[in-house]
């Protein structure tokens, strides 16, 4: 018979062994990570953190040097845009809330976008990441959408107001492992 501390660590490790064993190789990331930077303006020239979409949207197949990040009119994004002809061909910076995830990925891909980065819209959020899923509807969505913590994207969309810019100018997707951590230029808000 095992002493209660003993019996207690191998009942956790049993369990652990159970769900490690019972869960499928892609069940055991709970968050895909996915870089990019901000070129432009530069008093936000950081590495930013992304999590993709758990079971809709594409992935990027390609890597985007210089290309548009479009603050979405209205922010939600829940159905027509202000601005969505600046949206075609570029990727859109949406807010949480007023519909689910899936349908604001489509209203971006249906203005042409090549991608959808929804911030939380908890603007203090600076650690906590949302997953996104497919929502009752059994649609789809084929451009990536990706995740964005609240304080990262209140202070994309911040810069971009004090500046008078329309959009940002990022590079999507960084690879970090090519870069020395003391080269990492990550936001001084946001802890890694």
């Amino acid at each position: 018979r095992l002493a209660a501390p003993g019996a207690a660590m191998l009942r956790r490790s049993l369990w652990l062994c159970l769900c490690l064993c019972s869960c499928p190789a892609r069940g055991l990331r709970i968050h895909e990570y996915l870089y990019f930077q901000v070129l432009s303006p530069g008093d936000i020239r950081y590495i930013f953190t992304a999590t993709l979409a758990k079971d809709f949207g594409g992935v990027f197949n390609t890597r985007y040097d210089q290309i548009h990040l479009v603050p979405a009119d209205p922010p939600e994004a829940c159905g027509e845009l202000n601005n969505g002809v600046f949206i075609q061909d570029q990727i859109a910076l949406v807010e949480r809330g007023g519909c689910s995830f899936l349908s604001k990925t489509r209203v971006i891909q249906e203005h042409g976008g090549r991608a959808v980065i929804i911030a939380d819209n908890a603007y203090d959020n600076d650690s906590f990441y949302i997953e996104m899923i497919q929502d009752s509807t059994r649609r789809t969505a084929d451009i990536p959408a990706l995740f964005l913590l609240g304080r990262d994207g209140y202070m994309i969309r911040r810069s971009l107001e004090q500046h008078g810019l329309p959009w940002a100018i990022i590079s999507i997707p960084v690879n970090v492992t090519s870069i020395p951590t003391y080269e990492m230029m990550q936001p001084p808000w946001t802890f890694w």
